[in-house]
């Protein structure tokens, strides 16, 4: 049920009060909410977080789940890798020297192994000298102290103890190949790069082209390419299963403008495949990229990929990377690396997207610097059952666009793709939104579909949010392709902290054929564009009361002071969590939480991340 109802009254500053209150008209509308609670969030897997199914496999990934009970091969500097890797039986450990560079691109074959019998690639270094388990690996490990334009890298100790492996040869993918079948594959402690200045690479490590691969767990490697060259990728899933990237650590993953090869670099990338995808696992990494630091999809594909893990990740891109910056790098020519967005998903479904710190990201190319986007592209692309939760997200030119929009197809024919539905975001903060500072839009939210025939953008919940906009730019922007009878529905937009900006709700414009929002007036827009929708509940901050109504029983404080922030430091970097004293503190729905993020399981849940 989707109700459009005034559950509490507001007085003249904005500050909520509960006298007058409709005993049935609220009981109705806790009842409408609840789904949407946090005591409605399963954490297991095979739940649900309020609309959206979570992934049903998770993958383990501890030492214990991938036996390795054979014997072990030491590979020393000037020996053949490749030979020990086609000698290797199923359960055997190939020790690589540590501190030795081994050169050329590497085929790990199809062996035929089980879940008992894994092959174990390695540094030779004694387990004491890495990272334990669970924890991530830094370019530390390879005897480097620090990055510049990156976050402190805080070595207690700079040794090499990786060892090192290198592509020496431009215009393919290595120096990690996995032949078709190859299964069963962990690699640990390794150092995987790029010669420079050979032209570009496609993929540090990958499946053979069109060949599927499983089984394949990457843990505590540092992927790198090369401060001024074109690498595209670290690690590309192609139509595998059961992958996993742990406690590693990516750096160096650019396109360079007009000049370059590419165009589209990401840190991890997957969702384009002839053959299922899935399940797949990534977790307690450190993910640069300019293009997109983790991208799914955006290209022909037969299927969509499932169950997938995605936490405690610090995905970053360097400032350093933009012109006019202090220590400004780009390619050997000076053109700038090609900069997208920060997560991206064209295809996928059961996604658990949680404890995640995403930082910089910023316009001027194709894009205008989002966080995260979500948008199907292609005919059987979906981007379905999508939990991101307790995530923070900052100094970016534009927040999060969600979309269920038309493909064209290489002739020239628009398709839909399948459906955008089912998408619960809650308890995420979104600071330091800039379309000055980060060449972008200042919007915060982008909430639009152009299905033409297919079912529109649904089931979309956004709950608990703490979103501080660029003050001059806005919060929401909507749209719908008119032509299609079925406009979004079920749409949630509720227990929100918010800047309205100078315009709260705006229209797409034109980008839709005959788009619905006709109205700069935040009720007569959701009422065109959403046939059902709950928008209610929220703090709209500093709203321009000349625009027009919000739909009742939503609250507009004066000023972020007036809202009792601890701190709100400009809205960037602050501490959102509302004083006790705060008039919001207790207004959240159903279970009188304080609006906007859940500021302390959120810190919870990513301490230790960055």
């Amino acid at each position: 049920m989707f109700l459009k109802t005034e559950h509490f009254k507001v007085n003249s500053t904005g500050t909520p009060h509960t006298s007058k209150v409709h005993t049935c008209a609220l009981l109705l509308l806790l009842l409408s909410v609840s789904t949407f609670s946090r005591a409605a969030y399963a954490s297991t897997a095979g739940g649900y977080d309020g609309p959206a199914a979570l992934p049903r496999v998770l993958i383990q990934t501890g030492m214990a789940n991938t036996p390795a009970p054979g014997i072990t091969t030491m590979v020393k500097s000037g020996d053949s890798l490749q030979a020990a890797l086609k000698n290797a039986r199923c359960g055997d450990t190939i020790h690589l020297q540590a501190g030795a560079t081994f050169t050329g691109v590497f085929t790990f074959p199809n062996k035929g192994c089980d879940n008992s019998h894994w092959i174990i690639v390695r540094t030779s270094s004694d387990d004491s000298l890495l990272p334990a388990p669970g924890s991530r690996l830094t370019p530390c490990y390879a005897g480097v102290s620090g990055l510049p334009g990156r976050p402190s890298l805080n070595c207690g100790l700079t040794r090499n103890v990786l060892a090192k492996l290198v592509m020496n040869r431009g215009g393919s993918s290595g120096p990690v190949v996995f032949a078709a079948g190859a299964s069963h594959y962990r690699l640990i402690g390794l150092e995987l790069t790029r010669s420079a200045a050979i032209g570009v690479i496609y993929a540090l490590a990958s499946p053979t082209s069109g060949a599927v691969s499983s089984n394949i767990i990457y843990d505590r490697i540092w992927f790198h390419g090369t401060a001024q060259d074109e690498t595209v990728r670290g690690v590309q899933f192609g139509g595998g299963s059961f992958i996993s990237v742990i406690d590693s650590f990516f750096t160096d993953f650019h396109c360079i403008v007009r000049t370059g090869s590419c165009t589209d670099a990401q840190a991890i990338n997957g969702g384009i495949s002839s053959h299922p995808m899935g399940p797949y696992k990534i977790v307690n990494n450190f993910l640069e990229a300019s293009g997109e630091n983790i991208l799914f999809g955006g290209g022909p594909t037969s299927y969509v990929p499932a169950d997938i893990e995605i936490r405690r990740n610090h995905m970053f891109k360097p400032l350093t990377w933009m012109t006019g910056r202090p220590g400004y790098v780009g390619g050997r020519n000076g053109n700038p690396f090609i900069v997208k967005n920060i997560f991206e998903l064209k295809n996928a479904e059961r996604l658990l997207f949680e404890g995640n710190i995403l930082e910089n990201s910023w316009g001027g190319f194709s894009q205008v610097g989002w966080g995260i986007v979500i948008t199907p592209r292609g005919s059987r692309a979906a981007t379905r059952d999508i939990t991101i939760r307790y995530n923070t997200i900052s100094h970016i030119g534009s927040g999060l666009e969600i979309c269920a929009t038309q493909d064209t197809l290489p002739n020239g024919q628009k398709v839909d793709s399948l459906a955008s539905e089912r998408i619960s975001i809650h308890d995420v903060i979104v600071d330091d939104i800039s379309a000055s500072t980060y060449r972008g839009d200042g919007i915060s939210f982008q909430i639009s579909s152009g299905f033409v025939v297919n079912r529109p953008l649904n089931h979309l919940t956004i709950n608990h949010v703490t979103v501080l906009t660029d003050p001059k730019k806005t919060l929401l922007v909507v749209g719908a392709d008119r032509r299609n009878p079925a406009r979004p529905f079920n749409i949630v937009f509720t227990n929100n902290m918010a800047v309205a900006g100078a315009y709260s709700v705006w229209s797409t414009g034109g980008q839709y054929s005959g788009t619905c929002a006709t109205s700069s007036q935040p009720l007569t827009t959701f009422n065109q564009c959403w046939s059902s929708y709950l928008a209610t509940n929220n703090a709209i901050i500093a709203y321009p009361s000349t625009q027009g109504p919000w739909p009742k029983g939503n609250f507009f404080p004066s000023s972020a002071s007036a809202v009792g922030f601890t701190s709100f430091s400009d809205g960037s970097a602050g501490n959102y969590q509302l004083l006790s004293s705060s008039p919001y503190d207790r207004m959240g729905l159903p279970s009188g939480t304080p609006l906007g993020a859940d500021i302390l399981t959120l810190l919870a849940k990513i301490a230790g991340v960055r």
